[in-house]
């Protein structure tokens, strides 16, 4: 910059007339500095007004020796720049030179003056003081920012400083003020004839940014004024995008919009050296006009207005041009600031509190629609290409190490990836809705470039899965990623995606499938959570039935974590062999499995990434009647990244399964129990002579078959026919080491499709096993239950059975009994014929066959009642949902054959 001033100030220096106090301010950055420094050092001269006149730099005139030899230079260095104060013309003088009478003695007028008259001197006036000072502005964000103050306005000028009207000039005179003028405002700086318009305010950084408007002077000649008044354009122009570099170089504006900034700046610095080869020309070409001034300036001017109106568009984007108005506002943005102070940020990064910030993304998505739209036009589309390939370097430098690392290097929250940093890989063990999978690396939806709309999914997982591996020390952070593209205009920029992308997800692929063995992993919570094999549970139910029978409040924990880690490691189980045995626990849930689904199934308008709570209309109580087998459920705990596959949301979904499955083995066993005292017990099996008992004892039978029929061919439903087919799908999928299905090394899946082909298997076990219906839930547990009261209250019933048969209370021993058992009933019966009369007595068995032939009765009714409208309900949702369900349809249509209530329900049942 320094060589260019100084060059800029020799150039200028050979054509310097004699007005040398008259200085002016320099518009390279230092002119006002500058010229305030040289007015206060340079000797004061006399003042005229005469006419405008140009001498040619080596071409001196004959008549102009004296004007030549009193020719000054003052040249004044600070630090690196030579500054050179000068005058052009007479009627722009320094702020603070003094009056013209001053100097007039000394001022000699131009060998071409002889075309105007010379004006007559003025009497004598009172020196008007006139002293601005400059100062240095406070530092910004912005480093390079400009921090000279602001210059007073030209109409706040004394009147004795006000330059001679125009009118009262010639043409050739009106046109060289004119071509001088333009030079001065061409770099941002009111003119002697030209000036800021009443209604801009330099000291309103809205107005700069909008860039001034200038007015004329009245008296000018009608052919120069149009053609000054369209090269004005330009000068505002330069100075609205010297205001928004300055603007938009701050911090807070992010890094893309600082190299937006710095490209800018390299065209002013261009625009600058022309203004200084113009002035060159003004200076030392005779033939130099206003009208070739305008010809030299169309093409940079059509530069300016381009980069003027893309300056524009990000203006208005970050609402520094307009007030911002509610319907401007975003309303995600609220959310965002809560979210952020939830998790104790800032409001917003930077001091940028409360206003939009277009940076990262939308800038570059701004610059990138402005190319599409000015296509056709080669130097707009040349301009906006570089400007897109510089604004873009410090955003592919992000992306590519988020690409190769698995890193955000995002000061300014510009990348397309946001990163939840409260999101740690701790609450992996709590995190019961994929917290730190789904929201730890997130897509800025509105902030995604054009260019990565279409990979922005590839983008978000190859930086996911390589952040996996390089916090398991799969990845050298310390490498650094050769020949990458820099830009987005870049051949290679799609293909660095999509290598980027394959690398990653067949590195993360096999430090699962190989290293942590996922797999084996899934085989084992198959053994456990879906009782593949149940030989070890069946024992471990056998050694902890005296706990289990117990309230859930009661239950020790730990002597059933002891009971199963015993035979979990009993020789010959084939899950002695697991490898992951010491991962699963013993727990016990207070809340039965039927609230459990009914309030997940309950909830509905769950936002993404809302905790899941319980509904206010479902408290969380626990159930009273609730014992250990019933509440009992296993936990299972993973390390990382195995956690990412099973995370604690397919945790959930395994242990639903397992107490569905459970209870269902658990009903089976009751039900086995109640046959094995049928087949045992005198009671059940001799031969009454009374033939109301013995019909009462076929229906009893009865319904405990149909009963052990319904849940027999549940459980085989949901193993056989749900969980092993879909089982056996998901396998096939991992049955390569590799990930391939064709043994090709690549995989063929990404890690994200295994999560949720993983997910997607256990919500169809879920589905398939009738959990995910209300309905159907609250059908299967009117079942459930009837089936436990059934078998729970048999031991009362078998009591009552022994008292209302009128052979185990008549004097005559039953031919199917032995003498012991006859003589122990003997005596049974003469006690109570002490205490009870005999027809008190057949009154009481009378009544007692009775209230069993009633029980019986409800029983019969609720179970083959409910199973039917469960067979209704199978047949519907089969038709509309799953046809899965028809085969169970039809083996459960045995349990309900030739009852009542056999056949299709009405409307009214079905609700029910």
């Amino acid at each position: 910059m320094s060589s260019r001033v100084s060059n800029y100030s020799e150039r200028r220096t050979n054509g310097t007339s004699d007005n040398d106090s008259n200085s002016r301010p320099r518009a390279a950055g230092h002119s006002a500095r500058s010229s305030q420094h040289d007015q206060r050092s340079t000797p004061q001269t006399a003042y005229t007004n005469p006419a405008h006149k140009r001498t040619a730099s080596g071409n001196p005139r004959p008549a102009s020796k004296s004007i030549e030899e009193r020719r000054t230079e003052r040249i004044t260095v600070t630090t690196k720049e030579k500054l050179i104060s000068r005058t052009r013309s007479p009627e722009r003088r320094p702020k603070d030179a003094p009056p013209p009478e001053k100097r007039k003695s000394k001022e000699v007028p131009r060998s071409r003056q002889s075309d105007t008259k010379p004006k007559e001197p003025k009497p004598d006036a009172p020196p008007t003081m006139w002293d601005p000072v400059v100062n240095l502005t406070p530092h910004t964000s912005a480093p390079l920012a400009i921090r000279v103050s602001i210059p007073p306005s030209a109409s706040d000028a004394p009147q004795s400083l006000q330059p001679q009207p125009l009118h009262e000039l010639s043409l050739e005179a009106q046109e060289a003020a004119i071509i001088e003028d333009l030079l001065f405002v061409f770099m941002g700086y009111e003119g002697q004839y030209i000036r800021y318009s009443y209604s801009y305010d330099p000291n309103e950084e809205r107005d700069r940014l909008a860039g001034p408007e200038f007015k004329l002077l009245p008296g000018l000649d009608p052919s120069l004024q149009d053609l000054t008044m369209s090269m004005l354009k330009m000068a505002t122009h330069y100075s609205a995008l010297e205001t928004f570099v300055d603007v938009q170089s701050r911090e807070e504006f992010g890094a893309v919009n600082h190299a937006l900034c710095a490209a800018i700046r390299k065209f002013l610095q261009d625009y600058l050296i022309m203004v200084a080869q113009l002035e060159t020309q003004f200076l030392t070409n005779e033939t130099f006009t206003l009208h070739l001034l305008n010809v030299h300036t169309l093409p940079t001017s059509q530069m300016m207005f381009q980069l003027y109106s893309l300056a524009h568009e990000l203006l208005k984007k970050n609402s520094l041009l307009d007030e911002e108005s509610e319907e401007d506002s975003d309303p995600d943005d609220i959310e965002n600031i809560l979210e952020n102070l939830k998790r104790g940020g800032d409001l917003v990064p930077g001091n940028m509190t409360g206003k939009k910030v277009c940076k990262g993304g939308v800038v570059i998505g701004l610059v990138t629609k402005r190319l599409e739209t000015m296509s056709g036009d080669p130097s707009a589309r040349s301009l906006l290409t570089s400007l897109l390939r510089d604004a873009s370097r410090p955003y592919t430098a992000m992306l590519n190490k988020w690409l190769h690392h698995g890193e955000i290097n995002d000061p300014h929250s510009e990348f397309l990836i946001k990163e939840q940093k409260s999101i740690r890989r701790d609450r992996l063990q709590q995190d019961y809705t994929d917290d730190y999978w789904e929201r730890r690396y997130t897509i800025r939806e509105h902030d995604i470039p054009p260019q990565l709309q279409g990979v922005k999914d590839k983008v978000l997982l190859a930086g996911k899965y390589l952040n996996v591996v390089r916090e398991c020390g799969g990845v050298d952070v310390s490498k650094v990623a050769q020949d990458v593209p820099k830009s987005f205009d870049d051949p290679r920029f799609l293909d660095n995606v999509n290598n980027a992308y394959a690398y990653a997800n067949e590195s993360l692929m096999k430090l699962l499938l190989t290293t942590h063995a996922l797999p084996a992993r899934l085989r084992s919570l198959k053994h456990y959570f879906f009782l593949d094999p149940s030989d070890y549970f069946t024992y471990f139910m056998e050694l902890g039935a005296s706990e289990l029978r117990k309230g859930v409040k009661s239950v020790n924990i730990v002597k059933l974590q002891s009971l199963l880690d015993l035979v979990l490691r009993q020789p010959g189980s084939i899950v002695c062999l697991d490898p992951f045995k010491e991962d699963v626990h013993v727990e016990v849930n207070e809340v039965s499995l039927i609230k459990m689904l009914q309030r997940v199934v309950n909830i509905t308008g769950i936002e993404q990434g809302e905790a899941l709570q319980p509904l206010s209309n479902q408290p969380m109580e626990n159930d009273k009647d609730a014992t250990g087998f019933t509440s009992l459920q296993l936990d299972y705990t993973v390390p990382f990244p195995v956690s990412l596959v099973i995370s604690r949301k397919t945790v959930w979904r395994y242990q639903a399964l397992f107490r569905y499955l459970l209870s269902l083995r658990y009903l089976e066993s009751q039900l086995s129990t109640t046959w094995q005292t049928h087949n045992t017990r005198v009671v059940w099996c001799h031969k009454s002579s009374a033939r109301r008992i013995e019909i009462w004892k076929r229906r009893v039978w009865t319904l405990r078959a149909r009963m052990v029929v319904f849940v027999q061919q549940l459980l085989y439903f949901c193993t056989l026919e749900v969980i092993e087919p879909n089982w056996q799908s998901l396998m096939s999928r991992l049955k390569a080491k590799d990930g391939s299905l064709d043994g090709s090394g690549k995989p063929d899946r990404t890690v994200d499709e295994l999560m949720q082909d993983h997910v997607d298997f256990l919500d169809t076990c879920l589905k398939g096993c009738m959990l995910t219906n209300g309905k159907l839930i609250k059908i299967h547990s009117r079942l459930m239950h009837t089936c436990s009261m059934f078998a729970g209250h048999m031991g009362w019933v078998t009591q009552q059975l022994e008292k209302g048969d009128p052979d185990l209370i008549g004097p005559t021993k039953p031919p199917n009994m032995t003498e012991k058992e006859w003589k122990r009933f003997q005596a049974q019966k003469r006690e109570k014929e002490k205490s009870h009369g005999d027809n008190s007595q057949l009154q009481d068995e009378e009544t007692r066959i009775e209230k069993l032939f009633e029980i019986i009765t409800v029983w019969e009714k609720n179970f083959s009642r409910h199973l039917q409208i469960l067979l209704d309900a199978l047949n519907h949702y089969a038709a509309t949902e799953t046809v899965v369900l028809l085969s169970l349809c039809a083996r459960l249509a045995t349990a309900n054959f030739a009852t009542e209530f056999s056949g299709p329900r009405s409307e009214e049942d079905v609700a029910a």
